[in-house]
């Protein structure tokens, strides 16, 4: 226990860590929360408003919110905390109006200079709002800052499952050729010379031919090729480890080779595993980005940060480039704080990878 506390202090101390930490932390609050603090609360934050398109950051405009035709489905709230809510209303973009009696006479913004004069009739009234868009609007009107938001569910969620998977397969076949050594480990060793020849990207290519294109295709093809890593480091460690006296003692008392590996050797060989785990889950991040932004990851309209760069970057060449850079930085903090979180558990446990 008293291990455990030095690790954690060290940690503490680290500045790098704790700053990972603190932008993971509020990564995860978005990710969970994301549809609640979202301008734009629609399933994947794909209001498409044309006619306000590709608008710089801190545009505002005037909207009138007609009710939609027919009835809207309700929905409860861990629905919408998964999914988002449906939009009540349509959102027309005007520069001004008037309301005359049960009528409203607005001037409908149709492009910049251009409008037109439309009437609108409501027993029951009609709702004006003020939009703020902090980030501006991509090129179909849709908000940025709600597409951000919403968008870090993918990163987490390719990272945790790219992990999960690497781990799963690393940490077992690298185990098993350190412990069994001879031709068990000379198969394995093939096997992660073989994947680790290929190019990530192509090797992904070639995994998502099998499996299709589509959102947790993507998480398993990333999984698939990031497991070599971490059965090089669990096979050298298992191997320093097998001849110690206490797995000797074990052996002698007649425990079964999985009990000795599972109970006795993988415990206390998973700290550079754990560093690993952090810089899987960084490279996970950004190869998902490269998928997406090559049109093979997620698809549309689901809001993705590599998406997003792709479908917002002729506009680093206009007149607006925070459209792509605002996802290209928030990939880069995202990034950034999982390697530091890394360094800072490397230091923390003293391993060396």
């Amino acid at each position: 226990m008293s291990g455990k506390r030095n690790i954690a202090r060290r940690l503490l101390r680290n500045k790098g860590a704790m700053f990972g930490l603190i932008v993971i932390g509020a990564a995860i609050f978005v990710a969970v929360t994301g549809y609640f603090i979202a301008p734009d609360a629609s399933p994947d934050a794909n209001r498409i408003i044309v006619e306000i398109g590709g608008r710089k950051p801190g545009f505002s405009q005037l909207f009138l919110l007609l009710k939609k035709q027919g009835s809207v489905t309700r929905t409860s709230f861990f629905y919408r905390l998964l999914y988002g809510r449906e939009d009540r209303y349509d959102y027309i973009p005007i520069n001004s109006y008037m309301q005359q009696m049960d009528s409203l006479i607005v001037e409908k913004y149709v492009d910049e200079g251009v409008a037109e004069r439309r009437a609108y009739f409501s027993p029951t009234g009609f709702r004006i709002e003020t939009r703020r868009f902090w980030l501006g609007t991509d090129k179909y009107g849709r908000d940025i800052l709600s597409r951000l938001l919403i968008g870090v569910r993918v990163s987490l969620a390719v990272g945790m499952v790219t992990v999960l998977l690497s781990l799963s397969v690393g940490v077992l076949l690298g185990a098993l050729a350190g412990y069994f050594r001879g031709r068990v480990d000379e198969i394995i060793l093939w096997l992660v010379n073989v994947i680790w020849s290929i190019p990530t990207l192509l090797l992904v290519f070639a995994i998502m031919l099998v499996l299709g294109k589509g959102f947790w295709q993507v998480f398993v093809a990333i999984g698939l090729t990031l497991w070599v890593n971490v059965a090089r480091i669990v096979r050298g460690q298992v191997l320093a480890v097998r001849e110690r006296e206490y797995v000797e003692a074990a052996r002698a008392l007649g425990y079964s080779h999985t009990r000795i590996l599972f109970r006795h050797i993988l415990p206390n060989v998973m700290g550079p595993v754990w560093v690993v785990a952090a810089s899987n889950f960084a490279s996970a991040i950004v190869i998902e980005a490269g998928l997406s932004f090559l049109g093979v990851g997620v698809q549309p309209p689901q809001p993705s940060w590599g998406l997003m760069i792709k479908e917002n970057y002729n506009f680093i060449i206009t007149h607006n480039p925070v459209l792509a850079l605002a996802p290209g930085v928030a990939i880069m903090l995202l990034v950034l704080a999982f390697n530091l979180l890394g360094n800072g558990l490397r230091d923390a446990l003293d391993v060396r990878v």
